[in-house]
């Protein structure tokens, strides 16, 4: 008799036993489909925001009488052409990363002979404050800016050549099926854009004489928000190349917090800004933000649950579902916001959605497990994120101008008379009554990428 008991109690025991390891594995079938839905390409997990281009008015650099010789007036020709072609590059949906290189080297190496002493002395360059430049900017629309300076066009056109480096990245995370060299470009050309803002901040911007005024492009603000933001987004793309390759949990965890982390204080440096021409930014950096933070919790759950911490595991699950509805939220304010950038709707682009779901499955597997095995208290608290990345954090690319151009002597720069002034150019009025805005190429994303360029 008492052997039948026996017998019938482990006949139950290994029925429940068998029951709990079929539901184990249903469960993680469904998890592994759900990861699996975040493979390549990459544009499932990318949208980028992107202000406009800098827009200039023309620029003839006709010197006569001061440029004195052949070779002095072949210089500010070759200044007019090389502008005229580098601005057409930045409108030139073909337009590559070396050819907007070989370009932007072919400007600087010329206009550097307008900024580095060439008469053997440390003395200006003579030539320095001899021409007028004029720039809008991005986040202010038609409100342009004119200093009489070399360096101040040259900061101008190099901020212009990292936006470019930004919308060409923008562009490529935007192709579908996107390969792994394509994705390695995309981080790239991020790394670029940060590197050259990070060299005009550092090098450049302070030897401006005329400072930059509040709330322009090249005032610290400004320029630290587009490095910072930057940096986030290239980190975005090793997000999705640690997903892709199945990297722990705890280290996807600390990138996506980090990367949060860096929209923050993005955000945080845009708050004394005129909030006219920098919300729709802001609203972009703080759904960014959450929208990494609901990553952050999410892995950070799976890491927990991987330790049979399935108690804190749901929480820092229920936790992302915070943050990613708050995300949601703001991505509603971001396209009701008026303002520079795009015009997109991002709750419904795809990378959106499928982390939506990711969580969804994620947090419901952990409930499963713990209804049937680890019977955990679910924390009032969620865990708290102390991660730190060790690697896979995006640094600025160096950024250096070209060598000075080989026409660029000082004998040729010796020919060219100050004394006798510029002759008044007689386009300059009627350029200089309004700057239109660059028309940039209508760009639209490829079907089924989830990713908008603007």
């Amino acid at each position: 008799m008492c052997f039948c008991v026996s017998s019938g109690s482990q006949m139950v025991r290994i029925g429940y036993l068998v029951a709990i390891i079929q539901q184990r594995i249903r469960s993680n079938i469904e998890i592994i489909a759900s990861v699996f839905s975040f493979r390549y390409p990459l544009t499932m997990t990318h949208w980028f925001h992107r202000n406009p281009l800098k827009a200039t008015a023309p620029v003839s650099f006709n010197l006569y009488g001061v440029a004195s010789s052949p070779a002095a007036n072949k210089i500010c020709n070759d200044l007019r052409t090389a502008r005229a072609r580098l601005l057409d590059a930045f409108t030139d949906a073909t337009c590559t990363p070396e050819i907007m290189k070989k370009s932007s080297d072919e400007y600087f190496a010329l206009l550097q002979g307008f900024i580095l002493p060439l008469d053997g002395t440390t003395q200006e360059n003579k030539l320095r404050f001899i021409q007028n430049f004029k720039w809008t900017d991005s986040l202010q629309g038609n409100i342009a800016s004119a200093q009489q300076d070399a360096v101040f066009e040259l900061v101008s056109m190099a901020f212009n050549v990292a936006i470019w480096y930004t919308k060409f990245a923008s562009r490529l995370a935007g192709k579908e099926n996107i390969t792994e060299d394509e994705a390695k470009d995309v981080h790239k050309s991020l790394r670029i854009a940060a590197g050259i803002f990070k060299t005009l901040k550092e090098t450049h911007i302070p030897r401006l004489i005329t400072p930059a005024e509040k709330g322009r492009d090249l005032e610290p603000r400004v320029i630290d928000t587009y490095i910072v933001q930057i940096q986030a987004e290239a980190q975005e793309v090793t997000i999705a190349r640690a997903i892709e390759l199945k990297h722990n949990a705890s280290l996807i965890a600390a990138l996506s917090f980090e990367t949060a982390n860096f929209y923050q204080k993005a955000d945080h440096t845009l708050n004394t800004l005129d909030p006219e021409c920098s919300s729709k930014w802001k609203k972009y950096l703080q759904l960014k933000q959450h929208f990494y933070m609901a990553y952050a919790h999410c892995y950070h759950g799976q890491t927990l649950l991987a330790g049979d911490k399935c108690g804190e595991a749901i929480r820092s699950l229920q936790e992302a579902e915070k943050f990613y509805s708050r995300a949601e939220a703001l991505c509603k304010e971001y396209r009701q916001t008026k303002g520079p950038g795009s015009t997109a709707k991002p709750s419904e682009q795809l990378f959106f959605k499928k982390l939506g779901t990711f969580i969804k499955n994620t947090l419901e597997k952990c409930q499963r497990e713990n209804g049937f095995i680890y019977f955990h208290k679910v924390p009032a608290e969620a865990p708290a994120l102390e991660l730190k990345a060790s690697y896979g954090l995006a640094e600025p690319t160096p950024f250096e101008l070209p060598p000075l151009s080989a026409q660029c002597t000082p004998e040729v720069y010796a020919t060219f008379d100050l004394t006798k002034g510029p002759k008044e150019d007689k386009a300059k009025a009627k350029h200089d009554e309004e700057i239109k805005p660059v028309k940039e190429p209508d760009l639209k994303p490829q079907k089924d990428t989830g990713c908008v360029v603007s």
